[in-house]
């Protein structure tokens, strides 16, 4: 694939150094004023291009991924019963559940204690809700996505790697 035909948006801020991101699937290109973009595509051009072709397969399995049919009232009680659940396992209290649309992601743990659930997760089956839970709970105990967190989840989830891949599948299914 040629560069200057690789789908990218650019983002011009008051940044020192420019980077690369995939934000729901699409390359977004954030550069610091004046920067040329064709040096980010020309160096990271590689890594670009296992990106999309890892979306691309996404896509195209997001198209024979079936969607889970639940009611709110449903949804909320899967939640609160996986979150108590989990809380307990992880040794971690949870303060409030609150539940919103969300564009980028399918769920998030505050500082205070605080699970955001993501609306779209009633759609997805409950291993995938569970592995959600898990995860944002689990940075009560490690803030970052750095060694010591993976290693958290890897305890529980040896295959979270293959859940990652099946939700990023999901949310060009649901999204």
């Amino acid at each position: 694939m040629e560069l200057n035909k690789i789908p990218h948006e650019l983002s011009y801020r008051n940044i020192k150094y420019p980077r690369i991101e995939f934000k729901t699937g699409k390359l977004l290109l954030v550069l610091p004023f004046g920067f040329d973009p064709e040096i980010v595509l020309k160096k990271h051009k590689k890594w670009i291009l296992k990106k999309i072709e890892f979306i691309e397969g996404c896509l195209k399995d997001a198209e024979n991924k079936d969607i889970v049919k639940r009611t709110e009232k449903e949804f909320r009680e899967i939640i609160h019963s996986l979150a108590e659940r989990i809380s307990e396992e992880l040794d971690e209290k949870l303060n409030k559940i609150y539940f919103k649309s969300m564009k980028t992601k399918w769920a998030s743990c505050s500082a205070k204690r605080n699970l955001t659930v993501n609306q779209l997760m009633k759609f997805l089956p409950e291993h995938l809700l569970y592995y959600i839970i898990f995860h944002e709970i689990a940075h009560l105990k490690q803030k970052r996505h750095n060694e010591r967190f993976w290693g958290i989840i890897e305890k529980k989830f040896d295959d979270y790697d293959v859940l990652e891949r099946e939700l990023f599948i999901y949310w060009f299914r649901v999204a």
